[in-house]
């Protein structure tokens, strides 16, 4: 079936359907990744988006259970140049088209995916939508792509209540993390490293937190404007003013960050991919890292008596973490977890360990 994309500045791109045959309006971003194409159509982050991934191939090693980040894809629409109608891996239990058909994510295949990821680099990041319709006018469709906005995506992927994720042998912590759009494998970083993990709902008061016997807190990653949970970052800022060792990463690390004074901006097609280097000022090294974020913490809005930069993107300069004053309290932007994607900036929960006490 054929199927059509077309983006809010008029730009249409004809295609082939995959997946769901549904209209669709979302936020088109693209990601750099390779690989991972399962992690990231299930990472809560990208509710309410559209992804185009820049690699040409997908699909090629098909899906299976154990690779999902959440209890279900979080995206509106994939788009790709090419699907692999073959999963070819041991670890297969399926194939992506018939994923995409099962979570009813609509896609669009045979599309010019690196002028689609350029356009979107040179303009920035807009709404677009996927169209099976034989009969269409762009000029009626384009008041209902730039109406959209993505609002209240917390709200959609948080938790309902607490759940509770046992250590993997001897229990040495036990830690509550903020679900603003957790992915698993960053609860599974914990529990390797001898943590109990309490997910709980993202608003959580602050003052059930503290009085929870918890060891540390750690702000998840999730999706959308930061500046717009402003009911959350009123309980961060309870948090931050007491003494419990916190983490927070992706849009907790923003969070926080405008719980203490700091600003957040939009980026103009954000990052999204498994292959962008960040400094880590303290080391004097770069690492490559995992990212998925359309907004930044203004380096230079922040406090330097309340926190310093720790990290920034060697591409482009912006913030990538925080270091606070205040003891036993860090962030970054990208996800240390990285699944999928690099394994390299994982001592950071070592260091969040360290800080609830190490191996006590």
């Amino acid at each position: 079936m054929k199927a059509a994309l077309i983006l809010e500045n008029g730009d249409i791109y004809l295609g082939r359907s995959i997946g769901s045959t549904k209209t669709r309006v979302f936020e088109m971003v693209f990601n750099t990744s390779m690989t991972g194409y399962q992690e990231i159509l299930t990472d809560p982050s990208y509710a309410g988006q559209g992804i185009v991934m820049s690699y040409p191939l997908m699909g090629n090693y098909g899906v299976n259970h154990e690779d999902n980040e959440s209890r279900r894809p979080w995206a509106e629409a994939f788009i790709v140049r090419h699907l692999s109608r073959v999963g070819s891996n041991f670890r297969c239990e399926g194939t992506l088209g018939d994923y995409l058909k099962e979570h009813d994510i609509t896609g669009i295949e045979d599309v010019d995916t690196r002028a689609l990821t350029k356009t979107l680099r040179n303009q920035g990041s807009m709404n677009a939508m996927i169209t099976c319709a034989e009969n269409f006018s762009v000029a009626d469709l384009l008041p209902a792509i730039r109406a959209y906005r993505v609002e209240g995506t917390v709200d959609r992927v948080t938790r309902s209540a607490p759940e509770t994720f046992p250590a993997y042998g001897e229990e040495k912590h036990h830690v509550a993390m903020m679900d603003f759009g957790v992915k698993q494998h960053m609860i599974e970083c914990l529990r390797r490293r001898g943590c109990r993990v309490t997910a709980l709902p993202a608003h959580t008061p602050a003052e059930e937190v503290l009085a929870g016997g918890y060891d540390g807190v750690m702000l998840s990653n999730g999706p959308g404007d930061p500046a717009e949970n402003t009911a959350i970052i009123a309980e961060l800022k309870k948090l931050y003013d007491s003494d419990i060792p916190l983490f927070g990463v992706c849009l907790g690390h923003q969070l926080l960050a405008l719980a203490t004074g700091a600003r957040t901006g939009r980026l103009a097609y954000g990052h999204r991919g498994g292959n962008h280097p960040v400094r880590d000022l303290e080391k004097g090294r770069v690492f490559i890292t995992s990212q998925n974020h359309g907004y930044m913490v203004l380096s230079d809005s922040v406090d330097p008596a309340v926190a310093e930069v720790s990290h920034v993107n060697v591409n482009d300069g912006t913030c990538e973490g925080l270091r606070y004053k205040r003891p036993n309290c860090f962030t970054t932007q990208f996800h240390p977890e990285a699944n999928a994607g690099p394994k390299d900036t994982e001592y950071l929960f070592n260091r969040f360990v360290a800080s609830m006490g190490g191996d006590r």
